[in-house]
């Protein structure tokens, strides 16, 4: 193998272990995106889209260089198989693997080298999503938090205006209750008042009545006293006049 074909081996083996360490899964997305963006990754990414170009088009001539080769080889093998002369066919086979051989290498090396540049941008873009999900995710929890403390403070507050209600309806209860008592004592007196009255006004009745009795036989002992003092007076007349 040539020293160019050396090389594009050695860079297709370390292709293949890049990809396999990109692929593992213990690694999260994260690590990868704080070395995507460490210093030394920022120094060899200032000049690696035109490191990336420049080895993309050198794998490109050479996987073009091996269609060439394998196609040539694979028409001059076919001409000595006509021939049939053993050594030249032979060495017409060697040619021809060595052309698939480097038409493999070159074509596998071009593949991982987008495959590569394909994951990198895939696992940023989903780290970057998973920053922004917990981002996300603690803006979601932060606004929760505070609802639920809106609502326990609502409920207090509903609480507190509902117990306040409450004492002021014992307060208000209460003085009507008292303010009942107070008309029920109020009442009673006045009842006990009237009672008195009533007892009152009977024995001034029955008083009254008993003067009217008294006047009246008064009167008519006065009555019976004049009609007596007529007649004596009348009699008196008579005895003068005879």
């Amino acid at each position: 193998m040539s020293i160019q074909w050396t090389l594009i081996a050695t860079f297709l083996y370390v292709e293949i272990s890049v990809v396999i360490l990109l692929l593992l899964p213990f690694i999260s997305p994260a690590t990868w995106q704080k070395f995507f963006k460490s210093r030394f990754f920022k120094s060899l990414g200032n000049q690696a889209n035109l490191y990336f170009t420049v080895f993309f088009v050198i794998l490109v001539l050479f996987f073009l260089d091996s269609i060439r080769e394998t196609h040539k080889y694979g028409e001059g093998r076919h001409q000595e198989q006509e021939h049939g002369h053993l050594d030249a066919e032979l060495q017409q086979s060697m040619r021809l693997f060595r052309a698939q051989r480097n038409f493999y290498i070159a074509g596998f090396a071009l593949f991982l080298s987008l495959v590569i540049r394909r994951l990198v941008i895939l696992i940023s873009a989903q780290a970057t999503l998973i920053a922004r999900c917990d981002a996300s995710m603690k803006q979601a929890q932060s606004a929760t938090d505070a609802a639920e403390k809106l609502m326990k403070e609502k409920e207090e507050r509903e609480k507190e205006a509902g117990d306040r209600a409450e004492n002021e309806g014992n307060v208000k209860r209460e003085k009507q209750e008292l303010e009942i008592q107070t008309l029920k004592e109020e009442l009673k007196k006045t009842k006990d008042e009237l009672s008195y009255t009533k007892k009152d006004f009977d024995a001034m009745k029955s008083q009254a009545e008993s003067n009217s009795k008294a006047y009246d036989d008064l009167m008519k002992q006065y009555t019976q006293m004049e009609e007596k003092m007529k007649e004596i007076s009348g009699q008196t007349v008579n005895k003068k006049s005879e």
